[in-house]
């Protein structure tokens, strides 16, 4: 039993080595535009101007402040709604990108979601402080971004294939089957994502109510 269990490891490691060197170009280039818009998300915080930089520490402190009176949250309702919005977003990933033509707007969504995720770090560093800010972050954000960032990229890499694939063999068997696998991968990556999701609903907020004294 122990032997089966590591070769389905070994395999399913093997299979994930070889998927990152046979798309090793795409994957630096889906990264490259992420940092992009992290860095995007940084310089946008940095340079707000003062009526901006206001709403956004009345918002943090205001969110932290009903945390602290002993806000509930509803976590059923915060899990339908995020479990909603990662279905949306690999389902227009998947059709933007089963268009071929859409790439652009593929590699858009990806600098986008690099672009909220150094806003929101940013803002907390300059709103709460260095310290408080990445206490904050680590227990908003971290973990679920551990696994939801590696799926972006892996999504928008999937896309490039199927582009690539497709502009090299455009025979409708090839285009069928690129499709086919396109849509494997991209219910592969939404049960992974429902991970990531279960994590920010039940162990993320679980850890920002046990730090609310440190903020």
């Amino acid at each position: 039993m122990r032997e089966i269990h590591k070769r389905k490891k070994a395999g399913i490691k093997d299979f994930i080595l070889r998927n990152i060197h046979d798309n090793l170009k795409s994957y630096l280039i889906v990264i490259i535009l992420f940092i992009i818009g992290i860095v995007a998300g940084v310089i946008f915080i940095n340079n707000a101007n003062e009526a901006q930089g206001v709403e956004i520490q009345d918002y943090i402190n205001s969110f932290i402040s009903s945390l602290k009176q002993d806000y509930h949250i509803d976590k059923m309702e915060l899990l339908k709604s995020s479990l909603w919005d990662n279905f949306i977003l690999i389902i227009s990933m998947w059709f933007i990108g089963s268009t071929v033509i859409g790439i652009p707007i593929v590699f858009g969504i990806v600098i986008f979601r690099g672009f909220c995720i150094g806003y929101a770090a940013s803002s907390a560093v300059a709103v709460l402080g260095a310290q408080k800010g990445i206490i904050f972050l680590l227990t908003t954000m971290f973990l679920q971004n551990i696994i939801f960032i590696p799926i972006i990229v892996c999504m928008a890499v999937s896309c490039i294939r199927l582009y690539k694939s497709i502009m090299k063999d455009k025979r409708r068997e090839n285009i069928k089957l690129e499709i086919i696998r396109h849509t494997l991968v991209s219910i592969m990556l939404f049960i992974v994502l429902v991970i990531a999701t279960l994590i920010e609903v039940y162990i993320s907020t679980n850890l920002l109510m046990l730090c609310l004294n440190l903020l």
